[in-house]
């Protein structure tokens, strides 16, 4: 959507100019609307989509505007937001551009790495003129810090992550899902991929020798039928069973969910760590 040929400042993911703080919100992006409660600045959405789901108990009461690819343009107007949260990658330029006709405020995310994550809560606090969870961010950046220093003290875990199937996709390094797998002890098989999102094939997969392969629950909900699939396979991962579903949103969610990945992903991906962690989660 950053390259849409909508007038965009010298940073495409920069905020729009806004004459005050947003107080009427809606966000299209389910990630950035858990990142707001997080933050302390729930009570600023008048409205989410259907799969904006976190935290639960803040959604809840809010009104529905569709889902991230299809939202219901003219309520989102009739709502009148003072800023609209969306995302590059996650929403459609088509519904950009009818919001940005309608004089709409749009602030168009787009991570790539878990620092982008962590510059743009900085910025949200900044722009809300609301930093009273500053303690927390810093805290999350020292956990980034402790963590990306341990996994480059050790050889990285190759990892194959999926993100499809029937085709097989996944992803390769210029996305936030291989930034994390990084970051966490990880090694992207498949980062040289020439596609953001390449499809794969399971020879492919067998000739990259993953170690572990994980599988999120989303965008494509992975089962145990797929584990076993992927024990049939020779590779690395099926020998020493270092075949695992992981909560998609650990990989693909960026803002204060990021916390969660730092948390859980090292013990699983990072070496002495996985054999132990393996028990966990089967």
């Amino acid at each position: 959507m950053s390259q849409s040929g909508l007038p965009q400042p010298d940073d495409p993911f920069a905020p729009p100019p806004l004459e005050f703080p947003p107080r009427r919100v809606i966000s299209l992006v389910p990630s950035l609307t858990e990142s707001l409660f997080d933050l302390g600045l729930g009570n600023r959405l008048i409205a989410v989509t259907e799969y904006c789901t976190r935290p639960a108990a803040g959604v809840l009461p809010l009104p529905k505007v569709g889902g991230t690819k299809t939202p219901n343009i003219e309520r989102i107007i009739a709502l009148q937001p003072d800023l609209v949260l969306m995302n590059d990658e996650e929403n459609r330029l088509e519904d950009a551009e009818a919001l940005q006709a309608a004089g709409i405020p749009l602030w168009i995310t787009g991570p790539r790495t878990v620092q982008d994550a962590l510059n743009l809560l900085w910025q949200i606090m900044e722009v809300f003129d609301d930093a009273a969870m500053s303690p927390r961010v810093r805290e999350i950046e020292r956990a980034y810090d402790i963590t990306r220093l341990a996994a480059q003290a050790s050889e990285p875990v190759r990892v194959f992550a999926p993100i499809w199937r029937d085709p097989w996709m996944t992803f390769n390094a210029s996305t936030y899902a291989h930034d994390v797998l990084r970051v966490c002890g990880g090694y992207n098989v498949f980062a040289g991929s020439a596609l953001r999102y390449p499809t794969v094939t399971l020879d492919e997969v067998v000739a990259a020798q993953p170690e572990i392969v994980l599988l999120p629950d989303e965008p494509y909900p992975f089962c145990d039928a797929d584990i076993a699939e992927f024990r049939g396979l020779d590779i690395p991962a099926a020998h020493h069973g270092r075949i695992y579903r992981l909560d998609g949103s650990l990989l693909t969610w960026h803002g204060t969910r990021v916390a969660y990945a730092l948390r859980d992903l090292p013990g699983l991906l990072m070496r002495g760590g996985f054999d132990d962690h393996a028990h966990a989660h089967p």
